[in-house]
């Protein structure tokens, strides 16, 4: 796969096993030097990057160790365990399952929260509520601003992504989460929606802050925004 590229990066934090660093590789010799005496500006030597030797070691452990068929086998079938108790318990989630994460349909389990009101954001912060579960908005706040008219963007999926670390937990803290996930689901109409109340200019799904939207919704609310959603599912279906 690397063959047809020109360049190529990777975060040790994910299946290079390591809790920080990682790496970046370049065809061309020229961009390879050139990003080498970057890195002695922002990192470190281009020999270590910032990194002590222990994370170094640990990483080339890691690299070797993620491409194990045991470990590979065990990591997509925890996440695939995880998707498939939220799938039981009706919850909407992407499918098919993927390989580090399950992704909850926020848009489908709250249709009462309007776009304008974070939904995606809304699902995130009552898991934190209920169960202490970080989970990661992937919709409208990640989605950032359009530069030229400074309005949200508004993507065709509102996602909250549950990320499953390796090697840190086991069978039960999927039943865990997977009941937390329910129980938000069941009194999902109790759910509201949020709105800033800090922004950053940039990357704002690391550092905004927001505040609950008071804001009573009727039958009709809901219709039109469930219209709305899945008008803009078929849409993308179509494409």
């Amino acid at each position: 796969m690397c063959d047809l590229t020109d360049g190529a990066t990777m975060s040790g934090k994910k299946d290079s096993l390591v809790n920080i660093g990682g790496w970046l590789g370049l065809r061309d010799e020229q961009l390879a030097e050139r990003a080498r005496n970057l890195v002695v500006v922002y990192e470190g030597l281009h020999t270590y990057g910032g990194l002590a030797g222990r994370d170094m070691e640990a990483m080339a452990i890691g690299i070797e160790e993620s491409v194990q068929e045991d470990h590979i086998r065990s990591r997509i079938c925890q996440v695939l365990y995880l998707g498939d108790k939220l799938i039981e318990a009706g919850i909407p989630i992407v499918r098919p399952i993927g390989g580090h994460a399950v992704f909850l349909d926020a848009a489908a389990m709250l249709p009462h929260i309007p776009r304008e009101h974070l939904p995606a954001q809304a699902l995130a912060a009552a898991l934190y509520v209920e169960s202490g579960i970080r989970a990661m908005e992937r919709g409208t706040v990640s989605a950032g601003r359009d530069p030229a008219s400074g309005q949200n963007r508004y993507p065709p999926l509102e996602l909250v992504r549950l990320t499953v670390p390796r090697r840190v937990y086991t069978q039960a803290h999927m039943d865990v989460t997977a009941e937390s996930v329910a129980a938000v689901y069941e009194t999902r109409h109790q759910v509201r929606g949020l709105r800033f109340t800090y922004e950053p200019d940039m990357l704002r799904f690391f550092q905004a802050r927001f505040e609950p939207v008071d804001v009573p919704i009727t039958s009709g609310d809901m219709n039109r925004h469930r219209a709305s959603r899945e008008n803009a599912a078929q849409s993308v279906t179509a494409s």
